[in-house]
C-alpha cells in the first residue's frame, strides 16, 4: 500500500471513530497516564517507568521522576532480563523490594507485569521510591520515640545467609550509630562509620570492601582510603 493510500485509510479510519493505534501503543498510552498520575501524588522521592519489552535494548519508553537519573531510550535493568529470562512467558511481580542507586541511595521499589489481550508479556511498570529523606528524619526522631535504654555493648545478631548479609546487617548498624544516611554523611560522618566497622571486624569478610562501598555510593578506593586514615590516626 503506497503513502498516499495508508494516509486516506487512516484519515477514513479517524472519521469513522476507529483508532489507528497498535494494541501495544494503547498500553503504552495509558500506562503513561498512571505514571503521570503516581509521580504527581507521592511527589519528587517517586519515578514511575515503562518498558516496551518487545526492545530491550531501548526498552525504556517513558519515565517520570528523577529518582534515578536515566533517559528514554534507556535499556532494560539486569532485574527485568533476568525475570523473563528465568521465568519465560510467566515472569513474576515483584513489589516492595529494596533497590540501591549507583550513589548510594536506598530505594522501595515495584515491578508489574503488562500483558496483551493474548496474554504475552509486552510491558512492564516500575516504581521507584527513594526512602534516603525518610530514612533520616526516622533517625532523628528515634531518642525522642525510642522508650528501650539500650546499656553500652549490648549485642544484636543476624542470622545471614551468605556474607554479603553479614555485611549489610553490620554496615546497618553502623549507619544507625552515626544517624544518617551514607549519602548524606559528611566526610567526618564516614569516617566515623567506616571506623565502626572496622572495630566491629566487618572487613575480615571477604568482599566486605566491595560490599561496603555499594552500599555507600563510592569506589573500593575511597573505602580503602578511608581505611588508611583512620590507621594513621592510631
Amino acid at each position: 500500500m503506497s503513502k498516499m493510500l495508508k494516509s486516506i485509510f487512516t484519515k477514513l479510519l479517524l472519521n469513522f471513530g476507529f483508532s489507528t493505534m497498535t494494541e501495544l501503543e494503547s498500553i503504552l498510552e495509558n500506562l503513561k497516564h498512571l505514571a503521570d498520575g503516581i509521580v504527581s501524588l507521592f511527589g519528587k522521592n517517586c519515578e514511575a517507568c515503562i518498558h516496551d519489552l518487545t526492545s530491550l535494548q531501548n526498552s525504556l519508553v517513558y519515565i517520570q521522576g528523577n529518582v534515578t537519573h536515566r533517559k528514554q531510550g534507556a535499556p532494560a535493568t539486569d532485574l527485568l532480563i533476568k525475570l523473563l529470562k528465568q521465568h519465560g512467558k510467566t515472569p513474576l511481580n515483584m513489589h516492595n523490594y529494596k533497590t540501591t542507586t549507583g550513589d548510594g541511595r536506598s530505594l522501595k521499589s515495584a515491578t508489574t507485569f503488562i500483558r496483551d489481550s493474548t496474554g504475552t508479556v509486552v510491558a512492564a511498570f516500575c516504581i521507584n521510591f527513594d526512602t534516603t529523606d525518610f530514612y533520616n528524619a526516622s533517625q532523628a526522631l528515634m531518642p525522642f520515640i525510642d522508650q528501650l535504654e539500650i546499656s553500652a555493648g549490648q549485642n544484636t545478631e543476624t542470622f545471614a545467609h551468605s556474607p554479603g548479609e553479614t555485611v549489610e546487617a553490620m554496615f546497618m548498624q553502623g549507619v544507625k550509630e552515626v544517624g544518617k544516611h551514607p549519602t548524606t554523611m559528611s566526610v567526618e560522618e564516614k569516617t566515623t562509620l567506616i571506623a565502626l566497622l572496622e572495630e566491629n571486624g566487618t572487613f575480615q569478610l571477604k568482599g566486605a570492601v566491595e560490599e561496603v562501598s555499594h552500599l555507600m555510593g563510592v569506589t573500593k578506593f575511597t573505602v580503602y582510603n578511608y581505611l588508611k586514615r583512620i590507621k594513621n590516626s592510631d
